[in-house]
């Protein structure tokens, strides 16, 4: 949803239902999920409560929405590296953490929106909840099957130290305790897939 166009400009000429996803998602990034009220949505879409409801049904709904559109933004840089390094799945790992440490800055004003949106959802039937839970359960699947294709000999175990560094340079950032996070990002992303490769994956002549 984000975009070039100023704010007022691009939103007027968005539908109703887009129109609230908008408000929705720029009042959750900057003041929470739970202190922003139904109304304040109304009046930052230039709509109504009832129309959010008829959109949406609850807030709950709403929040869910938002959630699920993040989340198919991210599982769309998957699909991204997977189509600019066919065939070569150590590019894919690392396209993918490039694009992590690219989203840094803006992360250090906002937060990420799974970290954040999970502190305020600590019941996990929460349907938003379960979006995140659900996203980030086919983000390992995927990052785990790009470990296998690189020919990790433990994928799993990659892709778990990977998903901590990836994660934990999110939270590190907001939190201002580490200074340039991109590159170290970067160096210790490349240093797991080259520890978890065998002699041969690991030599001057693998590509993938």
């Amino acid at each position: 949803m984000a975009s070039t166009a100023g704010r007022p400009s691009r939103v007027a000429k968005l539908p109703p239902r887009e129109r609230i996803l908008d408000a929705a998602e720029e009042l959750f990034q900057s003041e929470g999920i739970r202190r922003v009220g139904v109304q304040a949505i109304a009046e930052k879409a230039e709509t109504t409560k009832m129309a959010i409801y008829r959109h949406f049904g609850t807030k709950d709904a709403l929040v869910a929405e938002w959630l699920r559109i993040v989340a198919a933004d991210y599982q769309a840089v998957f699909d991204r590296v997977e189509a600019e390094y066919p065939g070569r799945p150590g590019e894919q790992i690392l396209g993918m953490a490039r694009f992590i440490a690219g989203g840094l800055p803006a992360i250090s004003h906002r937060g990420c929106p799974f970290i954040n949106s999970l502190a305020e959802l600590p019941d996990r039937s929460h349907p938003a909840r379960q979006v995140i839970e659900e996203h980030k359960a086919l983000q390992t699947r995927r990052l785990v099957g790009m470990c296998a294709g690189a020919g990790l000999p433990d994928p799993e175990q990659a892709a778990a130290e990977i998903t901590f560094v990836l994660e934990g340079a999110q939270v590190s950032t907001q939190n201002g305790s580490i200074d340039q996070t991109g590159d170290r990002l970067m160096r210790i992303v490349q240093g797991i897939v080259d520890r978890h490769r065998s002699p041969r994956e690991a030599s001057p002549a693998a590509t993938g």
